[in-house]
């Protein structure tokens, strides 16, 4: 089902008089129609299958054990508790099996998953299996590292913050391998 952005629009416009607004007023009139078409976008990942960005795969033959790292990928979600965005940095490494992918579908991936309502470390978990069963590989390990909303501009209002989740599959389980990785993350800035 697509996102309705009728009943958006609808229950934009009740928050809004909620919250003692009038929603007619100049200036608050497009705000429904306007929150109705952001949603549709910040959820366009929930009928998408991330791993279709991984079908076009190109073969390798034998593995070669040289990995693959795609840094400072931007990505933005919504969190599921707060409806407040979180907005981040994903690292996807992955140590290619008989095949490899475009590097262009690893952010397609990303922001598939990323389009739903979200929790950091759910994001995450589901970056590294989408690049586990899609592609095969040996190993897989997904870094992010994210400022939310909720927790900037609301309760505890710390600006300077950020979260940093990680999962790995298969080789990239390893700490020694971890640890390499993460020093190839760093030394990109």
């Amino acid at each position: 089902m697509a996102v309705d952005k009728a009943r958006i629009e609808a229950a934009v416009a009740e928050i809004l008089a909620a919250i003692g607004e009038d929603p007619d007023r100049p200036g608050l009139e497009a705000t429904p129609r306007r929150v109705a078409e952001s949603y549709g976008e910040f959820f366009a990942g929930l009928e998408v299958d991330p791993v279709d960005h991984l079908r076009d795969t190109i073969p390798v033959g034998r593995h070669t054990g040289e990995l693959v790292l795609l840094r400072d990928i931007a990505f933005r979600s919504v969190c599921e508790h707060h409806l407040l965005p979180f907005l981040g940095i994903a690292h996807l490494a992955y140590v290619p099996n008989e095949r490899v992918v475009g590097l262009g579908k690893l952010p397609a991936v990303v922001d598939t998953i990323a389009a739903r309502p979200q929790m950091q470390e759910r994001l995450t978990e589901e970056i590294a299996e989408a690049l586990h069963t899609g592609l095969a590989p040996l190993g897989v390990l997904v870094v992010l590292d994210a400022v939310h909303g909720c927790v900037t501009a609301r309760g505890s209002r710390q600006t300077a913050s950020s979260t940093v989740t990680m999962a790995s599959r298969g080789s990239l389980s390893d700490p020694v391998m971890r640890a390499e990785i993460m020093a190839l993350i760093g030394s990109g800035r």
